[in-house]
């Protein structure tokens, strides 16, 4: 593996500025002694960057905002990060054709307010949407909490714009609103985790904006009562655009964190939420109806969008409420929706028999879970605990017929189960699917098809 000491464009010489490119959000990441960071101003600087390392067999990691949870975007020992936040224009809304094209740059939330402009909607909302990027949604097909109606990155991906290893500059899909010629690689390279290519251009499919959501607020006494909510919601003609699930423990750290109005003896809180246009108000009535018949102890329901923010206000402290615990490895099981209380209660069995604390919540609509598995980083036997107790949760997902993986992606720290879902024949398929854009393995080697 050659040490990229000749790079043919500017990389960045301070050694300050230099380390906060070289890791991600993910736990344990470590940056290496060597390696090289170039910033991308323009399509030019990715194809000079692809094409040098293809010729030197030099690794490349494309990179983002840096708030992948997987390893996906940490620099990698003699190899270049090419991060590409400086591709940041948003060249276009288009209200009639209902489209956007962007640079991968461009945050996402930035994205959202555009549209929002025209009356427009892009409906993916990952809880990082204030600061992660669109080509880190790309490349890891990135949710959020509104998939259970309105679905996840790759959803709202019309076409792209890539460069491959050795600087060819490539497009897939299309700007109509249909389009069947060929293979479908707009959908191959979303999710693909830097792995196949360098996405330079994005166009997104962009909705009529919807009506201001509404909230429902429900605690219940047992999970199951919760369980038999969710499989009720999930029935329902008119699907909630949101469904979230907080168990006892994630109550407790939001709790901790402020004072949100969360019962502390409440077995589970069920958040619900209706943007229907013109209907809001009743779908959140028939909504609380159903959460009472189900079994909730108390139901709250918002009658403005002021009111409704105040309500999901708990759920949105969740991730520095649960940073504030401590270090944790944060798991992204998703299950038939049926198994989702199965799921929690499985993982509060591995969390007494490894003796670690496991905080349960997430995207109950669509059975995405975010279990927090926190260890003390100073005791190698609790991180040691915490591992396992990860990993069996990996496990207990496959074995309900679920995935590792909902929406962070594989990276490395979901790599090494990778074959336990796809089964070792698909692996190979995979690879040798990757080995034809990238036949030199330069794309973040040691990522999602760990070996």
């Amino acid at each position: 593996m050659s040490t990229p000491t000749s790079l043919p464009i500017r990389t960045v010489t301070d050694p300050d500025v230099k380390a906060t490119y070289a890791v991600d959000q993910s736990v344990g990441a470590t940056a290496p002694g060597d390696f090289e960071v170039v910033r991308a101003r323009d399509l030019g600087d990715v194809v000079e960057v692809m094409r040098w390392a293809h010729e030197t067999r030099t690794p490349v990691v494309p990179q983002g905002a840096r708030s992948s949870l997987t390893g996906a975007s940490v620099a990698i020992e003699g190899g270049v990060v090419l991060n590409t936040e400086g591709l940041d224009t948003l060249s276009t809304v288009d209200p009639l054709e209902g489209l956007a094209v962007l640079g991968p740059g461009v945050v996402t939330k930035t994205l959202k307010d555009a549209a929002a402009a025209e009356g427009l909607f892009y409906p993916p909302d990952p809880a990082s949407a204030a600061f992660c990027t669109i080509g880190g949604n790309v490349a890891t097909n990135a949710g959020g909490l509104c998939c259970v109606k309105y679905g996840v990155t790759a959803d709202y991906v019309r076409a792209l714009q890539l460069v491959l290893p050795g600087g060819e500059v490539v497009r897939t899909g299309h700007r109509t609103a249909k389009g069947v010629a060929g293979l479908d690689l707009t959908g191959l390279f979303v999710g693909s985790e830097g792995t196949l290519g360098v996405v330079t251009e994005v166009t997104t499919r962009l909705l009529p904006a919807p009506d201001p959501a509404l909230t429902v607020l429900a605690t219940f006494g047992s999970l199951e009562a919760a369980s038999v909510a969710i499989v009720a919601l999930r029935r329902e003609r008119h699907r909630p655009s949101l469904v979230e699930l907080l168990d006892r423990a994630a109550v407790a750290a939001v709790q901790a964190l402020a004072d949100y109005g969360f019962p502390l003896d409440c077995e589970a809180v069920l958040l619900v939420q209706s943007d229907r246009p013109d209907h809001t108000s009743e779908d959140v009535q028939r909504y609380a109806g159903l959460l009472t018949d189900a079994g909730a102890v108390d139901v709250a329901v918002a009658d403005d969008p002021a009111e409704a923010d105040l309500l999901l206000a708990g759920r949105r402290a969740l991730s520095p409420a649960l940073e504030a615990k401590g270090p944790r490895y944060l798991e992204d099981v998703c299950v038939p929706v049926g198994r989702l209380t199965e799921l929690i209660r499985t993982g509060r069995e591995i969390a007494a028999r490894h003796d670690v604390e496991i905080v349960m919540a997430g995207h109950a609509g669509d059975g995405n879970l975010h279990p927090s598995i926190f260890f003390d980083p100073t005791d190698p036997p609790s991180r040691q605990r915490a591992h396992l107790a990860f990993s069996e949760m990996v496990t207990a997902a496959l074995r309900m017929g679920g995935t590792i993986t909902g929406e962070h992606g594989v990276g490395t720290l979901k790599a090494p189960w990778l074959a336990q879902e796809l089964g070792e024949r698909e692996l190979e398929r995979q690879r040798a699917v990757k080995a034809l854009f990238d036949p030199r393995g330069i794309l973040n080697p040691g990522r999602v098809y760990w070996s």
